[in-house]
């Protein structure tokens, strides 16, 4: 049996769950083999992920990997899970950074790190869970499983205002998940009525919303539910407010994985399940959607143009960056779509490098204002080059995979609305002012911190983490085919949808 016949999904899932229990029975004080069996987990996750890039047919299956047993047969679940042009891209995303995140932690968690591990190992399961789940109801249970390990990491590791961020994000995020179960299970009381046939499927309740079986009333409050849960994980304006200070107070990995995966269930939720379930409610709200996502841009943009905090500055980034993707998405056009769902994972490289380095520099200084840096440039040359490089990723300069995203978006917001596309590029202008004025301050500002000009430089250890990060930005700016290749059949998917 060759890899691509073996249940790779099912591994996937499993190879974190397996690496979390063997973890549960070490010893607190055994470090160094804590951080092996992590390791070693999260890097034969992101291995076993690696088929799926190379095995995956553009031309072939829509979904593919496809697995299905009867799960809660009483109910009608399904353990149904597959692979397609959505969620391929973001499953490696979750393994490559989750790998990145623990090698990361390797000298700055040293607190309860057992169960530090855990949750980092239990989150990945979650994740994965969520991007290739194909019935409602599992979805929703790997939804859930998702927050909780999350909310342990900026609540347990966070900063000094840990326990108001994490509670800030359940209450949001459980707030958003109720809505979302309402809605699932009257989807599935509605179907059960019409068709007799009680089931969770994706493609059943997808044909049951599409066979006119549904007022148009029904269908907007259903989208509605949908809608909000996954506004908020985006997160969206203006169900954003919990974001920066999560952000802000969740450890450095914590942030990685917060935005390079975490943030994506949102608008992958919107892209798998409300767009094919209530094509028309989209097509008639999309203007709007469209209009919030380009407030979430200017606002994003301007308020990190006036913060002190280097972390937070990021963070509100990643509010316009988010909105760019949704703006990208609720186009509707090809090119839009494309870049929206390519955007997502550029976000998650340029971003979690940010993270990482802000949290290298955090390491160093013990601070991230950017008042007490200044002058960086001289102390720690390869840590200030890597840094510009992922500054001009953010930004979306042309080689980078952010222009190659940015520019697809654009492209489709113009196609769509010609004030949205301007909007747009004043929010891509705004991106390099806040964040050239920010690298200027830290690296070749003046400063009277001597602590500054003795800093050392990177180790071999933080330029592992980083470089392929590095490599992948470059790469995907130079020779965006392959990735673009594999979202295309999914693309096409969407695009029929709205005639």
């Amino acid at each position: 049996m060759s890899m691509l016949d073996a249940p790779i999904l099912s591994l996937l899932l499993a190879v974190p769950l397996v690496g979390a229990v063997i973890l549960a029975f070490l010893g607190e004080r055994e470090v160094t083999l804590l951080k092996a069996v992590a390791l070693a987990a999260a890097g034969l996750n992101l291995a076993l992920s690696l088929p799926l890039f190379f095995g995956f047919q553009a031309r072939g299956e829509a979904v593919q990997f496809v697995e299905q047993r009867l799960w809660i047969p009483t109910l009608g679940a399904h353990y149904h899970v597959g692979v397609d042009g959505l969620n391929l891209l973001l499953i490696l995303l979750t393994t490559f950074l989750t790998f990145l995140a623990v090698l990361s932690s390797w000298t700055s968690v040293t607190r309860h790190l057992k169960g530090y591990l855990i949750a980092m190992l239990l989150l990945e399961t979650g994740m994965i869970g969520v991007f290739v789940s194909l019935d409602l109801l599992l979805f929703y249970v790997f939804w859930e499983v998702a927050l909780i390990p999350m909310y342990m990491l900026i609540g347990v590791w966070g900063g000094e205002r840990r326990i108001y961020a994490a509670i800030k994000f359940v209450l949001y995020t459980m707030a958003g998940s109720l809505l979302m179960l309402v809605a699932i299970l009257v989807l599935y009381d509605l179907n059960a009525q019409a068709t007799g046939d009680p089931t969770f499927s994706l493609a059943a309740l997808i044909a049951f919303s599409r066979s006119g079986a549904l007022s148009w009333a029904t269908q907007v409050w259903l989208f509605l539910a949908f809608f909000v849960a996954f506004a908020v994980k985006v997160p969206l304006f203006p169900f954003h407010t919990w974001l920066p200070d999560a952000h802000t107070e969740a450890p450095t990995a914590g942030s990685v994985i917060l935005a390079g995966v975490l943030l994506k269930m949102g608008v992958y939720g919107l892209l798998r399940f409300a767009f094919p379930l209530f094509p028309e409610v989209v097509q008639a709200l999309a203007p709007y959607v469209s209009i919030l996502a380009l407030v979430g841009i200017l606002y994003g943009a301007l308020v990190a143009l006036v913060q002190p905090d280097v972390k937070r500055l990021v963070a509100y980034s990643s509010v316009a960056h988010l909105g760019f993707v949704v703006l990208g998405v609720f186009s509707l056009t090809a090119q839009g779509l494309s870049g929206g769902i390519l955007q997502m994972i550029n976000h998650g490289l340029s971003t979690g490098a940010l993270f990482l380095l802000v949290g290298m520099i955090y390491e160093r200084r013990h601070t991230r204002q950017i008042g007490d840096l200044g002058g960086l440039w001289e102390a720690v040359p390869v840590f200030s080059v890597l840094f510009l490089i992922v500054t001009l990723s953010s930004m979306g300069l042309p080689g980078t995979n952010g222009f190659v995203g940015e520019f697809l978006i654009l492209l489709g917001a113009f196609r769509g609305r010609v004030l949205f596309g301007i909007l747009g590029t004043a929010g891509i202008i705004l991106a390099a002012v806040y964040m050239l004025w920010m690298y200027q301050r830290v690296f070749f500002g003046t400063s009277d911190e001597p602590a500054n000009l003795s800093l050392l430089d990177l180790n071999g250890r933080e330029v592992v983490t980083l470089v392929p990060l590095i490599l992948l930005i470059l790469f995907i700016g130079w020779y965006p085919g392959p990735f673009l290749a594999r979202i295309q059949p999914a693309v096409q998917q969407l695009m029929g949808l709205f005639p």
